[in-house]
């Protein structure tokens, strides 16, 4: 027989089948050797289910809090940690505040020096430049001594500029720049680190 009832067979060995149903499968099994050996692998494979144990029963609040135990957990951040991601983040910005405070008190002592020196300013504001005042002293006591003559004054005169103005806001832009160098280098290493980690971890 080419047409087989491999598709009822479930049904017949549950006793599910009646009728004009049941008695063409009967038929059918009786002739067919195929249906037949499906129908003892289906009738072996149901005694092996029976054998085994039932599973216990888990009650559904019980296979929640197995599955959150299972789940992967991220710590939870404190408080001190999340205070020093702020002010790691807040290096930069002070770092800028720094450098426009230092820049603009460099800025205004050359132009409250400059007015001073063309003599915009009273005797009163004259005293806050007491850094002129020294330095030109200084000048004074050396020429008396004869070491600035001729071009060694001019010599003078632009190393005290030159150490007086350019340097010190040299020395700092320099130092500001190297912190934040410092600071994107830190960064950069915490960041490429925790990517490494979460390639271990996935």
């Amino acid at each position: 027989m080419s047409d087989h009832v491999t598709e009822w067979l479930n049904a017949y060995l549950d006793g599910e089948l009646s009728g004009r149903r049941l008695h063409q499968v009967e038929e059918h099994l009786a002739e067919c050797e195929t249906c037949q050996s499906e129908l003892e692998s289906l009738q072996g494979l149901s005694a092996l289910l029976q054998e085994v144990p039932a599973a216990e029963s888990i009650s559904p609040e019980r296979f929640a809090a197995q599955v959150n135990l299972r789940l992967p957990h991220r710590p939870v951040k404190r408080t001190r940690n999340r205070i020093i991601e702020v002010g790691w983040w807040m290096v930069p910005v002070g770092l800028l505040a720094v450098w426009i405070f230092i820049s603009t008190a460099i800025l205004v002592s050359d132009m409250v020096s400059a007015a001073n020196n063309i003599g915009l300013l009273d005797n009163g504001t004259a005293l806050l430049i007491s850094g002129t005042a020294e330095n030109a002293g200084w000048t004074a006591a050396l020429g008396q001594f004869g070491i600035l003559q001729g071009n060694s004054l001019h010599w003078a005169e632009f190393t005290e500029s030159f150490s007086r103005n350019v340097l010190p806001q040299f020395a700092w832009q320099v130092s500001i720049a190297l912190l934040y160098l410092a600071w994107i280098a830190i960064w950069w290493a915490r960041r490429t680190r925790q990517g490494h980690g979460q390639l271990l971890e996935g």
